[in-house]
């Protein structure tokens, strides 16, 4: 998996990366830190497996690792991260020599992970419900002070 590390190791993903740990370090809500974006490809890949929906470990994991790159942009000036992820994930997938068609389909899924919208892409939703579930709101102490909706909070271990 080269596209992975190259992904890992690219100078602004690590800046990116960086700025979100910053921004983070006193949030007592779910952070969106390696260990997040992990949880968030693992869960996807079990359930491309599952369902039988044909992407690469690569794409999968891609999509996971860039699709909250943009967190530090929403705390800083208030654009939607996604939109700020898409930008900066094209220039990172560009760079790793990411091909065509494959990045833009994981640049949709990062565009697309935020909300259900129709039409969305098959990348799009199963990023869409692998972060969500990758989420153990059911145990989170900050949960009573989430702003998150209650529909959109994972309250039980979901298989």
């Amino acid at each position: 998996m080269e596209q992975i590390e190259k992904i890992r190791r690219h100078p602004l993903y690590q800046e990116c990366m960086g700025k979100i740990e910053a921004a983070e370090k006193e949030r007592i809500f779910c952070g969106h830190h390696t260990e997040h974006l992990l949880d968030v490809a693992r869960i996807a890949y079990i359930r491309n497996l599952e369902q039988g929906l044909g992407f690469s470990k690569e794409t999968i994991y891609s999509a996971a690792l860039l699709h909250d790159i943009g967190k530090f942009r929403q705390y800083e000036d208030g654009t939607p991260h996604e939109k700020a992820g898409y930008e900066i994930s094209r220039q990172i997938l560009a760079d790793c020599g990411v091909d065509g068609k494959e990045r833009q389909n994981i640049l949709d899924a990062i565009l697309e992970h935020r909300r259900i919208t129709s039409p969305m892409t098959e990348l799009g939703r199963l990023l869409y419900d692998s972060d969500k579930m990758s989420r153990a709101c059911y145990s989170c102490t900050a949960e009573a002070m989430c702003d998150w909706s209650k529909d959109k909070k994972n309250m039980k271990i979901v298989y």
